[in-house]
């Protein structure tokens, strides 16, 4: 058998000249390419990016917010973030066990595209974009045109995923995640819902962004909820806002762990739960 690539750069050029020249898989903390491979060998090129140093931790700018596309979820749980930032960090907290949190990326978390994969509801919550790069140039899109579906995603072949882009919040945003399973972490979510609301000088929603998990092949913002919380107060009211025609648009499918008419009803109540909690805070 003819021996397959595996490549180590020390330096992002050389990654993406790599990706380049050959189909490679990128690999970062490995924590699903390797469960997808139980019982099998490796039938693919390795491109290893643990040594891209660049591509981790955290930065800000006049724009907003730079993550890293291999910075891990643990990074992501310690670093000084924003209330605004709430709900990201709600998810690093949760998704999967310690050592999961240890060794998960960002960025790996979002180019493997699973329906269920924790930390979508909540960027798209807050407007992340992606930044791609390839030996031809940068292009950033939005999320919601990233992920085009269960494991597939707008990357090229020759293409890394680079940095996750976050926009500066208001001084009265604030954002939260909720996550239902089987029990609190080490389990693959049954449903999540990421909530965001952007609040004028008077209290009142200037604008609000809801997004739902693991009910559709890929993470959806509920764009009709999102109208009508606008302009409302934040009180107790607001967690009755949410109807079920707020959720038409979802397609949850039934499997091992829940059927879809119980996603379709928990879906509605952790979403109430969510702007309860932000009322709450």
């Amino acid at each position: 058998m003819s021996s397959l690539p595996y490549v180590q750069p020390a330096i992002l050029a050389d990654a993406l000249s790599a990706l380049s020249q050959q189909r490679l898989v990128p690999l970062a903390g490995g924590t699903d390419f390797y469960p997808a491979r139980v019982g099998q060998p490796v039938a693919d090129g390795i491109l290893d990016l643990s040594r891209l140093t660049d591509l981790c931790g955290l930065s800000t700018s006049v724009s907003g917010w730079r993550l890293g596309a291999l910075t891990t979820w643990s990074a992501l749980r310690r670093a000084p973030l924003p209330a605004a930032l709430c709900a990201l960090q709600r998810v690093a907290a949760e998704v999967g066990g310690v050592q999961i949190q240890n060794a998960g990326t960002v960025g790996g978390n979002l180019c493997n595209a699973s329906p269920a994969a924790d930390g979508v509801p909540a960027l798209l919550a807050l407007d992340a974009q992606v930044e791609l790069q390839s030996v031809r140039g940068t292009r950033t899109m939005p999320l919601g045109q990233f992920i085009l579906g269960n494991r597939r995603t707008a990357r090229a072949p020759d293409e890394l995923l680079t940095a996750v882009l976050l926009p500066h919040s208001g001084a009265h945003t604030r954002s939260t995640f909720h996550k239902l399973g089987a029990r609190r972490y080490l389990v693959i979510s049954v449903l999540m819902v990421a909530a965001r609301l952007d609040l004028d000088d008077s209290g009142r929603v200037a604008a609000a962004a809801v997004a739902v998990g693991a009910c559709s092949e890929v993470a959806q913002r509920l764009p009709l909820l999102e109208q009508r919380l606008a302009g409302r107060r934040l009180d107790a009211a607001l967690r009755e806002v949410p109807h079920a025609h707020d959720l038409a648009a979802l397609t949850p499918r039934s499997d091992v762990r829940a059927s879809a008419a119980y996603r379709r009803d928990a879906a509605l109540t952790l979403v109430r739960r969510a702007l309860g909690a932000l009322c709450d805070e």
